[in-house]
């Protein structure tokens, strides 16, 4: 047995490491007051650090009593006692030190906290802008600080997993210059360049290109990412990290294998046994995607599929959607298996709906005694309500819904609405699992519905398919792009693509979506300059780390997943920032502060 003199002066153990195989020890430990009971004679005190909980035990008749007895929750300390057995009836199974405690022979008292804004202990539902303001408090309560962890862990995984693969990390820079991305900049003034300003990344997307470029093969890299746009349950204002991926010599195909096995077996690892998919993932083309789920992000734990059903409404005597196919509009249908037996509330619920989402309603036939029922079957002709049944593996007992819009795009979005609104009311969503696709085949161009023009639908530097034949010989419409998206239980983790190496194909495909040789060379120049010494083949992605450990920490908000998080509006609660800085710092940068309508209002 260690004499107290010969002990770590904080710690000879950790507060999740004694077992009864330590019984008889003496032991000092240090950590957080997480909560007192008191019992009389006795009181226990349940001491937390990041490893776990140590129940301490002193009794009344301690000259450590009092100062035990002091304790303020939160206060840091450290004890000095002897682990002991814990009798058969105060066994705790749900910690791992659950077999002993520890009495209480010396105390100090390292830190005093002082009265809390919040209970640290308990599971208390508390505002979101106090828990921000105080972060390092919620970070000590337990289901936060268990995804702090499981964050940490996951990209050790990813990490370990992309050298496992043969990609080397690299780390580019986080000053670097304004490029169009799509969503504004964070800036940066320059001191010494007067007027000039440095941008913050909004993705490594040239630099990694740049990687590939200098001869490097497979790159990664755990990149922060930084981006002015407004925030969402799934996504972090200002900043956010991703696993940036490019590879030179690759084939679409080749992206998929590499990243395949790093997603499935992180999620594997992290699942805890829910199901993952296992690769190769499926692949589905963007056309089918927005057919069949009304989404290019579609969740495939719900089993429902949308058809298209136009043509049996073509000529019908169901003179709505007649009208609508005539003038090139279509009809979806989406099943609602097993619901025909459902009271017509359940009908009528979902027609509300639909119109309170701005649409007219929400048509339906119900199928019973082999023949259909609802609003749309009294006008359709029955061999057409068959031939639908039919088409889409209906029985006796089954229902199905019915959008149409002169818009196809408007139609398969609301069909796909519909389909997972349909899905939740009838309670058909697979649980426990994590359910993996590819989205394919993007198209290169589509039409701005104001102006009419040809515009970049995805990514303007994705590789189009047939390259420059393509662009010389298709319509622009009709050409599809090297695009793809990695879509998890309806989530988007990433876009990626083979990008266009090709300096002429480039100038070509930016001409026909209106910009000419020398607005390409203007805004791209650093690509450009350094794919005309010799540029390799290349493609990549990016899933989003973020969203990864969301899915995986089962919450369904993103703040809940990153150590020091900004409120909705950008701010830093806790830090103060963004802040207002001296009329120093202004003449220094060379800025000038010009007050908004609402400052002057207030002065």
């Amino acid at each position: 047995m260690s004499k107290e003199s010969e002990l770590h002066p904080y710690r000879t153990h950790n507060c999740g490491e004694l077992r009864k195989e330590s019984i008889g020890e003496i032991v000092r430990l240090s950590g957080w007051v997480h909560r007192i009971r008191d019992h009389g004679n006795l009181l226990f005190v349940d001491l937390r650090d990041n490893f776990g909980f140590t129940q301490l035990v002193v009794e009344a008749d301690s000259t450590n009593f009092e100062s035990v007895n002091s304790l303020k929750p939160e206060s840091v300390i450290t004890v000095t006692g002897v682990a002991e057995k814990r009798s058969s009836d105060t066994i705790n199974t749900n910690i791992l030190t659950g077999e002993i405690e520890v009495r209480i022979q010396n105390i100090t008292i390292d830190s005093v906290a002082d009265v809390l804004p919040f209970p640290v202990s308990g599971n208390h539902e508390l505002p979101e802008e106090l828990r921000l303001k105080y972060r390092f408090l919620d970070l000590r309560r337990e289901a936060l600080s268990k995804n702090i962890k499981l964050r940490s862990n996951i990209i050790s995984s990813i990490r370990n997993r992309m050298v496992n693969q043969g990609f080397q990390e690299f780390q580019t820079p986080i000053l670097t210059a304004s490029s169009p991305e799509g969503a504004r900049d964070y800036l940066v003034p320059s001191r010494i360049h007067t007027g000039k300003f440095y941008a913050l990344p909004q993705a490594p997307q040239i630099f990694k290109q740049l990687i590939m470029v200098s001869g490097f093969d497979k790159y990664f890299q755990i990149a922060p990412c930084f981006r002015d746009e407004d925030a969402r349950a799934d996504r972090s204002p200002g900043e956010f990290y991703q696993l940036d991926v490019e590879m030179s010599f690759c084939t679409q195909e080749d992206v998929f294998q590499n990243l395949e096995p790093v997603l499935s077996g992180v999620f594997e690892e992290f699942s805890e046994g829910k199901a993952v998919t296992s690769s190769p993932f499926p692949q589905i083309t963007y056309k089918d995607s927005m057919l069949k789920y009304g989404s290019d992000k579609p969740d495939l734990r719900n089993p429902i599929i949308i058809y298209d059903v136009s043509d049996e409404f073509r000529d019908s005597n169901f003179g709505i959607f007649a009208k609508i196919v005539a003038a090139g509009g279509v009809v979806r249908a989406i099943p609602a298996v097993g619901s025909a037996n459902n009271p017509r509330s359940f009908f009528d619920k979902l027609n509300d709906w639909a119109r309170e989402e701005g649409f007219g309603g929400l048509g339906y036939i119900m199928f019973n005694d082999d023949e259909g029922k609802g609003p749309i079957a009294r006008n359709l002709e029955s061999e057409r309500s068959t031939a639908i049944r039919d088409q889409l593996g209906l029985t006796n007992g089954d229902s199905v819904f019915f959008v149409a819009n002169l818009d196809e795009v408007l139609a398969s979005k609301f069909a796909g609405q519909v389909r997972n609104r349909v899905c939740d009311e009838l309670g058909l969503l697979t649980k426990d699992s994590y359910e993996f696709c590819w989205i394919v085949d993007y198209p290169m161009y589509e039409k701005n519905v104001e102006t009419g023009e040809v515009e970049f639908s995805h990514n303007p530097f994705s590789m189009p398919q047939g390259g420059m034949e393509a662009l010389i010989n298709k319509d622009p419409l009709d050409i599809l792009a090297y695009q793809f998206d990695i879509v998890c239980n309806g989530v988007e983790l990433s876009s990626g693509a083979i990008r266009n190496h090709r300096p002429e194909i480039m100038y070509k495909a930016f001409e026909i979506a209106g910009y000419g040789k020398e607005v390409v060379e203007e805004k791209f120049s650093s690509l450009l300059n350094a794919f005309k010494f010799g540029a390799p083949p290349h493609g990549g992605s990016a899933p989003g780390i973020d969203r990864i450990v969301m899915l995986l920490a089962g919450e369904p908000n993103i703040r809940e997943v990153i150590l020091f998080p900004m409120n909705q509006q950008a701010e830093d609660l806790m830090m103060g920032a963004p802040a207002e800085i001296s009329k120093e710092r202004y003449r220094e940068l060379h800025l000038k502060h010009i007050p908004t309508k609402k400052e002057k209002t207030i002065k």
